[in-house]
């Protein structure tokens, strides 16, 4: 059973940036492949980004690609989203997942094993 947990979420102005965290249990963090999601109120889960197990390949959506980045670092249990630009509509939960397999990144919810608790994230005008 893998455990994770985001924080670095808060409150910032449109055009600012937040770093998020998401901390993994386990030691066989680097063999998944892990993925950022997002929901707001009323909409469904949104992928946001994945990234491979040796965090070589990386895989955006298309409402943050050149905003977001994906990183991690498989000393540190840790897998990171730093988003800049921030837009008012990327006001949202986010949470980290993991996939066991790692074979290939994917945007489906679905397709992952472990989910943390979500960070609120807001991005006000």
């Amino acid at each position: 059973q893998v455990q994770l947990g985001e924080s670095g979420g808060g409150l910032v102005q449109a055009g600012g940036s937040l770093r998020l965290s998401c901390a993994a249990s386990g030691r066989l963090f680097s063999v998944y492949a892990m993925g950022w999601f997002r929901q707001a109120p009323g909409k469904e889960r949104e992928f946001v980004s994945a990234i491979s197990g040796s965090g070589i390949r990386t895989y955006y959506g298309d409402s943050v690609k050149g905003r977001f980045t994906i990183s991690r670092d498989n000393a540190k249990n840790t897998v990171f989203l730093q988003m800049n630009s921030l837009k008012p509509e990327d006001t949202a939960v986010y949470y980290c997942a993991a996939d066991r397999t790692g074979y290939s990144l994917t945007r489906e919810p679905g397709e992952y094993d472990y989910w943390g608790q979500g960070t609120q994230v807001t991005v006000s005008l």
